[in-house]
């Protein structure tokens, strides 16, 4: 399974930018905190997606997918940590396209176990 060819990873590709995009306007001191870890976060998205479709078997595969999930629940939680702090206003168009990321995943992950 050829990873570029998987919508789960596109939108995750451009949800990368969307946070790099989000996140430029945070305060200084948090370049090295809240910051960078919501970059990380959306980073692994992708980058877990594609590892796993270079693994040998589906069960691989579905780990890294699983990892993947993982890191949008982790990214979902430290957006909600940044508006509670006020770095920034409205969250729900970006909630709305992890939500809809997430889905891709899982529609990945059903199809993999049920082959």
């Amino acid at each position: 399974m050829n990873h570029k060819d998987l919508e789960a990873w596109k939108e995750a590709v451009d949800f990368v930018t969307e946070i790099y995009k989000l996140t430029q306007n945070f305060p200084q001191s948090e370049q090295y905190g809240l910051s960078s870890q919501i970059r990380r976060s959306a980073i692994s998205i992708p980058a877990n997606i594609s590892e796993g479709c270079a693994r040998q078997s589906d069960k691989e595969t579905l780990q890294f997918l699983y990892i993947a999930v993982g890191s949008l629940a982790e990214l979902e939680t430290e957006l909600l940590i940044a508006k509670n702090l006020n770095y920034i206003q409205n969250i729900e168009d970006t909630t709305c396209r992890l939500i809809k990321i997430r889905s891709l995943i899982l529609g990945l992950i059903k199809y993999l176990k049920n082959k």
